[in-house]
């Protein structure tokens, strides 16, 4: 007990000193990104600076694995350079056993990094986005092109060259009806179709449906007026409605995957970043396992070699997810693979290593 004092009496002070510098280094870089910007639109101070005030829950979370990282490394090459860990182990107190009160901090900060990020990192970085497009003058776009839509469980599928959200009107539009079994029922082309909120459903413009006669051929006529009634899948599903799920709570990424599913659009690539939402918290339990595991191994220049290592591995650890993110995207691999795979393989490393430190 009073050796985990002692540590956290030399790691805590570090870390927030070094988290501080890493959230002023990324909140300078933001700034200066976007410093022309606010210039050119004449952005007040005061807004430029709720903008950052916004922004500074994300760059805790770009900082704190870092700080992590940098701050074990630090604290445990002063030990070994001050014979402290010598003496330990001359009192039978393994590695391991030292080390432990530094693991369950970063297993303890992991979950409060999942929470964070979730509850206040989503809102804040919401706000910074909106913030920022109203000062800059940036309106979201939500006509949409090349539209492919399945509706009713894929008896109706939707095709549409384009999508112009301030009329809700559909053109160059493509429906295909399917029976129960899914065989073909009927195609309806139009070339557009205008949302009527009383009737509830899509009015057509010169439309013309074919069906299939008895001699298995296309045959057309003039639509009807039952089958527009058909048509009654929302304006909003049409919208430019891309979500980055990285940037959107559990819950509304729950929901956007759904959506996805439901409408038969691809959502391997938002699915894996889902899964990632919940396998990058992780990393701060990672990093402390790769400091610990990695520091001390060189005899020279201790807290530099042992802060390049762990720098090293946690850089590894990044490029192999973004590799296994990219399988994922690309339906190389699962989505839940894409995501948990790096932090398994990772934990393996992080084992390894603490179980071959010198004790």
């Amino acid at each position: 007990m009073k050796f985990a004092k002692y540590i956290f009496r030399m790691y805590i002070p570090f870390l927030l000193g070094t988290l501080s510098l890493f959230v002023l280094g990324f909140e300078i870089v933001d700034l200066f990104m976007n410093i022309w910007k606010y210039l050119f639109n004449n952005v007040p101070v005061k807004i430029v600076l709720n903008i950052l005030l916004l922004y500074l829950p994300k760059t805790i979370t770009f900082a704190l694995p870092l700080s992590m990282l940098f701050s074990t490394c630090y604290m445990l090459c002063i030990l070994a350079s001050q014979n402290e860990l010598t003496a330990l182990f001359a009192s039978g107190i393994s590695y391991i056993k030292a080390m432990m009160p530094l693991i369950i901090f970063a297993l303890l900060m992991s979950q409060a990094y999942f929470i964070f990020e979730d509850k206040v990192v989503v809102p804040c970085y919401r706000q910074y986005q909106d913030l920022k497009n109203l000062a800059l003058h940036i309106e979201k776009n939500e006509n949409n092109t090349n539209i492919v839509i399945r509706s009713e469980n894929g008896k109706l599928i939707y095709k549409a060259n384009l999508y112009e959200d301030a009329v809700k009107k559909l053109y160059g539009l493509l429906v295909i009806i399917r029976n129960e079994d899914n065989t073909l029922n009927s195609i309806v082309k139009a070339k557009s179709a205008i949302w009527n909120d009383k009737m509830n459903c899509w009015m057509l413009t010169s439309p013309i449906i074919y069906r299939m006669n008895s001699s298995n051929e296309l045959e057309y006529s003039f639509i009807t007026e039952k089958i527009e009634r058909l048509l009654t899948e929302k304006p909003d599903t049409f919208k430019n409605n891309k979500v980055d799920v990285e940037t959107v709570s559990i819950k509304e990424a729950r929901e956007y995957i759904q959506y996805l599913q439901r409408t038969g659009l691809p959502s391997g690539e938002a699915l894996s970043v889902y899964y990632k939402k919940f396998s990058f918290s992780y990393v701060i339990l990672i990093v402390t396992f790769l400091a610990i595991g990695l520091s001390g191994r060189s005899r020279k220049n201790v807290i530099i070699v042992s802060m390049m290592l762990s720098l090293a591995a946690a850089v590894l650890f990044y490029v192999l997810q973004m590799i296994t993110m990219l399988l994922a995207k690309f339906g190389i691999v699962t989505p839940l693979m894409g995501a948990w795979f790096p932090v398994i393989v990772f934990m393996i490393i992080s084992f390894v290593l603490l179980k071959y430190s010198k004790t």
